[in-house]
């Protein structure tokens, strides 16, 4: 029997305004699975979103929705969180969104350990705003800013959200939509920040400019730089050059999450329990 997916969608906003091909679509339809598996209720989910073509995630969904400013998807969803910690929010930005203006909020996010969960919509360039450099970019790629090839350094978001202090992590690419499916289902069951790098074609704005003609060009191409977390680790040194894995590539269950500690804090304020120790703090980090 096939999935019914007209339950989670704004039936009204549909067709999406998504070009041909493009991957967003297919992250939109593995998260309403994941979330359908989960069991969660419509009432307690909230979708918040920023601006670019990820963005318009949240205007698709029957969900709780925001749809916020640009890169202050996390800034918007912490706040949520805090004040429901009872439900569940979800992020979804882009690549420039969630790590050029918005990567102050990512790597706080991530600090704190609030329980959100972060859906990074990567395809390696500005795609809405018209193809201008993102920090996912690969060097010597054209774009609009850079037309005669990108010379900043590609920058890892999953590097990026580890080192930050993010208790799980996991890649994937819109080349399997179960993957997908399966990486979101792991990380919703996860109380911390979730961070999910999901890697997409925009062959309209980055694909056709790079000699990638089509939809299915580009993602050949990302298929060619990503290998199962498993096979990456038995790589050299050299081998790993500009190959990024996937799967999960960190799962930490003994981190405290943000929303609980604060809870502490407003417990011993309100005489409910003695002053946290520094301590007790380490033995929860």
């Amino acid at each position: 029997m096939a999935f019914n997916y007209d339950k989670y969608l704004r039936l009204e906003k549909m067709p999406t305004l998504w070009c041909w091909g493009c991957g967003d679509g297919v992250i939109l339809k593995a998260l309403i699975r994941a979330i359908d598996k989960m069991g969660w209720s419509k009432d307690d989910v909230c979708i918040v979103s920023g601006i670019g073509c990820s963005g318009r995630t949240s205007s698709y969904v029957d969900f709780n929705t925001v749809h916020t400013t640009h890169g202050r998807t996390v800034a918007y969803a912490t706040g949520i969180k805090m004040a429901n910690p009872d439900k569940h929010v979800i992020c979804v930005a882009g690549d420039g969104d969630a790590l050029a203006i918005g990567g102050n909020h990512t790597i706080h996010g991530a600090r704190r350990n609030i329980d959100i969960n972060f859906i990074v919509i990567n395809n390696f360039i500005y795609g809405l705003t018209n193809s201008q450099t993102s920090p996912t970019t690969p060097q010597g790629m054209w774009t609009v800013s850079q037309k005669v090839g990108n010379i900043d350094p590609t920058f890892d978001a999953c590097k990026l959200a580890i080192a930050s202090g993010a208790s799980f992590v996991g890649r994937e690419t819109v080349l399997d939509p179960k993957k997908i499916e399966k990486l979101f289902i792991n990380g919703f069951k996860h109380k911390g920040f979730s961070f999910f790098d999901i890697m997409s074609n925009c062959h309209v704005n980055l694909g056709r400019k790079n000699q990638m003609a089509n939809a299915m060009e580009n993602l050949d191409w990302i298929d060619q730089m990503t290998i199962p977390k498993t096979k990456y680790e038995k790589l050299s040194d050299e081998e790993k050059l500009n190959k990024f894995p996937t799967g999960i590539l960190k799962q930490d269950e003994s981190a405290r999450e943000y929303c609980d500690m604060y809870q502490d804090v407003i417990d011993a304020h309100q005489g409910k329990r003695k002053k946290i120790t520094q301590d007790e703090f380490k033995k929860k980090i």
